[in-house]
């Protein structure tokens, strides 16, 4: 009788020790989520703040309604000032961690040879930026581009191999139409008789975006403990060199006559600063999070300008404005809604 009942106080230890255990491991799997969730959560809020004031930014870069600056030299400064804030970050994590194989710049062929890709893709969309006004106005230009939406979701879908519930997919089409609507005005009825040449090449500039975007996340996330500095330096000295072949081709002749700086103002500067640190808070987002939740940032942020935009350039909001912000905010509520039945 003695030795069953010590026996059975031994099983009891052990079930409570077990018991412990599993407790602390539970415990630091939330602490865990919660890191992630927090860090989530501060580059999307980061990136929205950051978008919401790129536009005006570049508004106030305008003299008498043009560009004094040369706006391939401001790309390539922005892709410039990406990478050195990048090796900045690099050091300070040399100097404390010391260099391991994560974060030592050094890389292979098979790694380094994929990061060309987004950078040229995003080139041929900034390239067709300049033909696409032929065909339609500045305000149908921003009402097309929510094509970017729809066709971020599809790639997203495709390519990644990412599955969107059906509430998801709902909020997303009315992500596009609330963002849609909230650009409307008297003459956006134009839109409807945009060309064809106009909507072939939206639609071509929407799906380089979308490609751009998940090609981009789909590389950063190959190698989930690879240190984020080291692509993102990557990333942006593939874009140095395509900027520098737009410098060449389009604007040459310009900067050789006038000067590289002709032009930049103190406005110009921040802008190009707002620049590089919305494209590192983009990576981040693609890092930490995904191209759905970059997708939504940018969109709020983009309501977000039009109202900043009352108080500084006496913008007027209309009643498609608030409705289009309304249906934003339902879209939100819905893609929380089905990720969390998923």
């Amino acid at each position: 009788m003695e030795y069953r009942k010590v026996k059975d106080e031994d099983r009891d230890e052990d079930g409570s020790g077990n018991d412990i255990e599993s407790k602390s491991t539970l415990g630091g799997g939330a602490t865990v989520e919660n890191s992630k969730w927090k860090r989530k959560s501060i580059v999307t809020l980061a990136l929205t703040f950051l978008t919401s004031s790129q536009a005006i930014l570049i508004v106030w870069s305008k003299r008498a309604g043009k560009y004094e600056y040369s706006v391939t030299t401001a790309n390539f400064m922005v892709e410039t000032l990406k990478c050195g804030l990048s090796l900045l970050a690099l050091g300070r994590i040399w100097r404390s961690e010391g260099v391991t194989e994560d974060n030592r710049l050094t890389t292979t062929l098979d790694e380094v040879k994929v990061y060309p890709i987004p950078a040229f893709l995003y080139l041929v969309k900034n390239l067709l930026q300049y033909y696409i006004f032929a065909y339609v106005d500045a305000p149908g230009y921003q009402i097309l581009k929510n094509l970017n939406i729809i066709s971020t979701g599809v790639l997203y879908r495709i390519i990644l191999k990412k599955k969107l519930s059906e509430i998801q997919w709902a909020a997303f089409i009315l992500l596009c139409a609330g963002c849609t609507t909230a650009q409307l005005n008297s003459n956006s009825d134009h839109v409807l008789q945009t060309p064809v040449q106009g909507w072939v090449m939206a639609i071509v500039m929407a799906l380089l975006s979308g490609l751009a975007g998940v090609y981009t996340e789909a590389i950063i996330k190959k190698r989930p403990s690879r240190n984020i500095n080291v692509q993102n330096f990557w990333l942006y000295v593939f874009g140095m060199i395509f900027n520098a072949v737009a410098i060449v081709t389009q604007d040459f002749d310009a900067v050789m006559n006038k000067g590289f700086f002709h032009g930049y103002s103190f406005i110009t500067v921040l802008m190009i600063i707002n620049h590089a640190l919305s494209g590192i808070a983009v990576s981040m987002v693609m890092k930490y999070a995904d191209n759905i939740v970059k997708v939504y940032s940018t969109s709020v942020a983009m309501l977000l300008t039009a109202v900043v935009s009352v108080f500084l350039f006496g913008f007027n909001l209309s009643l498609a404005f608030f409705l289009g912000s309304t249906v934003v905010s339902v879209s939100v509520y819905l893609h929380s809604a089905g990720k969390l039945q998923r």
